[in-house]
């Protein structure tokens, strides 16, 4: 099924383009027939992320409580999520670094003499605050946390709770038995869901092409690919430091993580590569309970892609207004950006209200993000793409240091967590011994 379901998403990209290009050459600029064509298309993909959004709250929910409840200890809570922040540090630092070198390097503004294309839109900057990004992080209730897919709160509410149901032992054993049934629950759903995949990947991408078409990419060409270029010098940079702790299976990754990967790139959404990506590590042999702390950690933390982007782009646009920064006022930026880039998780988006505080910081002028308005859906599927590689190096190489990462399965195997397991076991499938795990 994996196998095919990559070969159906990849003719989905590649339908998309061609029926999007034929589209948008067939009606001229602005029509309405093209524009009700398009939206019409976009309401595939639109169904398909209100899907996968309708898993993954309950699923990040189910999988962070029988993992916390099944480390038994706070100290091992304490350990991982602190090897985790510090390569989610570590890793925003060489995101953001390079994303900066590189726009030095390269000067995609310089020269370029551009003025505002259109309104910057309506960008959630009020929000962006440290008092608000702090109270973003405590819920005030659960379900509410849950209805807005909330992940940081969610993690926040399922750390509490699992760290409870492990101090009350066995009286809270029937709620962790409930929590791993309705994660096997949710794995079920992702299945039928995931098997639209390639019919939103198809719309996503023909409704896009026919409004804005491929000359958009054009003309700002230079710009895309240099990005592009970063983005690409990031994966082996990420990869090489992940192929340091996990040696030849670092290829193995990437070869797991390929149609997360897909879906990621061609819906411009991370939210879509989440479940799948789930999946993918349970085989690559990363035990769930170290996926289910540390993935919804890094969508809130760990966002390399974005955070390149947001330096690239800030800096992009200081050149195309012809605004000379020192290296002290560079410097201060990345170290801005290191700390702003923390509070995107739920703000919408997200990416350009970041650029937007940053120029409102350093007097660089606001209007400038109409310039990246254009081609931002463009970039954002290759900085979707980063993030979710970002994020299965980072979990597979926390799962190496704590002595637990399994000998792989097939990618199209059964997971190891299936309910059979827990049946037969007489025991939440997530508390095995990790000594067992070290290959």
């Amino acid at each position: 099924m994996a196998k095919r379901l990559t070969l159906y998403i990849v003719i989905g990209m590649v339908l998309g383009i061609l029926v999007g290009y034929v589209l948008n050459t067939s009606y001229p600029k602005g029509d309405e027939t093209l524009a009700q064509i398009a939206d019409t298309l976009k309401l595939l993909p639109d169904i398909f992320l209100h899907l996968i959004k309708m898993i993954i709250a309950p699923l990040i929910l189910a999988t962070l409580v029988t993992g916390i409840a099944g480390m038994g200890d706070s100290a091992a809570l304490g350990r991982i999520g602190g090897r985790a922040l510090a390569w989610f540090i570590t890793a925003s630092l060489i995101s953001i670094g390079l994303g900066l070198l590189l726009v030095n390097l390269f000067k995609p503004g310089v020269g370029l003499e551009f003025t505002a294309a259109g309104p910057v839109g309506d960008l959630a900057t009020a929000d962006f605050t440290l008092r608000h990004f702090v109270l973003e992080i405590f819920p005030t209730s659960a379900l509410d946390a849950m209805a807005k897919n909330n992940v940081l709160q969610i993690l926040v509410f399922s750390l509490f709770a699992g760290v409870a149901l492990s101090a009350i032992g066995e009286t809270g054993a029937p709620i962790v038995r409930g929590c791993e049934a309705l994660a096997h629950l949710m794995l079920q759903i992702t299945d039928y869901v995931m098997r639209m995949a390639p019919l939103a990947v198809f719309g996503a991408l023909a409704s896009v092409i026919a409004t804005k078409g491929l000359g958009i990419v054009v003309t700002y060409g230079v710009f895309v690919s240099e990005f592009y270029f970063g983005l690409l010098l990031l994966w082996i940079i990420l990869l090489t430091l992940g192929g340091i702790f996990l040696k030849g299976r670092i290829f193995l990754l990437a070869r797991y993580i390929r149609e997360p990967l897909l879906l990621a790139f061609s819906t411009a959404s991370s939210e879509s590569a989440l479940p799948k990506l789930f999946e993918q590590l349970d085989r690559f042999g990363v035990p769930r309970r170290i996926s289910g702390f540390v993935l919804p950690l890094g969508y809130s933390f760990n966002l390399d892609g974005s955070m390149m982007y947001t330096s690239f782009a800030t800096m992009f646009i200081a050149q195309a207004y012809g605004i000379e920064l020192s290296i002290g006022q560079q410097i201060a930026m990345l170290l801005t950006l290191m700390v702003t880039s923390k509070g995107i998780a739920g703000v919408p988006r997200a990416s350009l209200v970041v650029i937007a505080a940053t120029l409102t910081q350093f007097g660089l002028p606001l209007e400038g993000i109409a310039l990246l308005l254009g081609v931002d859906t463009f970039l954002d599927m290759g900085r979707t793409a980063t993030n979710v590689v970002g994020n299965a190096v980072a979990t597979s190489v926390i799962t190496k240091w704590e002595g637990m990462l399994q000998p792989p399965l097939a990618p199209d195997a059964e997971p190891p967590h299936a309910p059979a397991h827990t049946v037969a076991d007489g025991r939440a499938g997530l508390n095995l011994d990790p000594v067992n795990y070290e290959k």
